[in-house]
């Protein structure tokens, strides 16, 4: 997985933004802003030990499988344009990369834009009440696995939510500096 604050063109978002010089952000800095991160073996995700770990400890019981593409996805554009939108979830929004790829936006602590590439094998957690945003690269395919605890809740709230009981608790554990203890599980 590769991290980095983004440029601010305004070009095609499916491409990687990266500022000249490049300014990588390493796993610790993500860590710091509450995204986790694992690399696992999608090619077995049905008998991976370590997923079934992080699925029982952290509570993920659904499951689901989403094929993003243009020949899958009516309206694909049109899709991609909503999930570019910056929104926050009032749950994690956890993401398991099993083909393909595609770029997470992340803000950090001072409102700028990191670029999370995933790529084959990369799962992240995302915190309730991270401002971010998805799009697929130059590629245009991913599969993802989608993890929730209980039953899917994906509803997304655009910015700014900064009244949101999410984005309160968010700001409150990792922008003012109280992070929470016992969240990572080997992340790495």
């Amino acid at each position: 997985m590769e991290a980095w604050y983004m440029d601010e063109s305004c070009e095609d978002q499916r491409l990687p933004h990266q500022k000249v010089p490049n300014q990588p952000v390493s796993l610790d800095k993500l860590a710091d802003i509450g995204v986790l991160y694992w690399h696992l073996n999608p090619k077995d995700y049905e008998n991976d030990k370590e997923l079934q770990n992080i699925r029982e400890t952290r509570g993920y019981n659904y499951m689901d499988l989403l094929d993003l593409c243009p020949e899958k996805v009516e309206n694909y554009e049109e899709k991609l344009k909503n999930f570019f939108t910056e929104h926050i979830h009032a749950d994690e929004e956890i993401r398991y990369c099993l083909e393909g790829s595609g770029y997470f936006d992340v803000r950090d602590n001072d409102d700028r834009w990191i670029r999370i590439w995933i790529k084959e094998g990369d799962m992240i957690v995302l915190p309730a009440g991270i401002y971010h945003r998805f799009t697929l690269d130059k590629g245009n395919y991913v599969k993802l696995m989608r993890l929730f605890i209980g039953e899917p809740v994906w509803t997304c709230y655009n910015r700014p939510q900064e009244d949101h009981p999410a984005r309160a608790g968010y700001v409150k554990n990792f922008v003012d500096g109280n992070k929470q203890q016992g969240v990572a599980l080997q992340a790495h």
